[in-house]
């Protein structure tokens, strides 16, 4: 993993795998947002898999994909709720991490 802290409450990584959401967790974090659409790339592990992990370590989840079509404001709305609900450190994770940025400021700029 790559984790990239973007500050105190949030961090960004490139695609997680099932097996390393205990490091995840070790890690601190207290929520996680996925923004990779399923089926991106062939191999990737599903959402659900994630998801189902996630739960049992007690991590709250949520799935804001960003695909092609770039960021929605339905996406940046739901990342703002997301943002305001979940406990903190959060990690967002997409293919690079790049759409995990790009979303989280957009949500920072949509509650202010």
């Amino acid at each position: 993993m790559d984790i990239r802290q973007i500050n105190d409450e949030y961090s960004v990584s490139g695609q997680i795998t099932v097996e390393e959401l205990d490091e995840v967790t070790a890690l601190g974090f207290k929520s996680i947002v996925c923004n990779r659409p399923d089926e991106e790339e062939p191999g990737q592990p599903h959402y659900a898999e994630i998801e189902a992990r996630a739960k049992e370590l007690g991590l709250e989840i949520r799935h804001i994909p960003v695909g092609r079509m770039g960021l929605t404001p339905e996406g940046v709305t739901e990342m703002a709720d997301a943002l305001e609900d979940f406990q903190k450190p959060m990690l967002g994770f997409c293919r690079s991490g790049a759409r995990s940025t790009a979303i989280y400021e957009q949500a920072q700029r949509f509650k202010g």
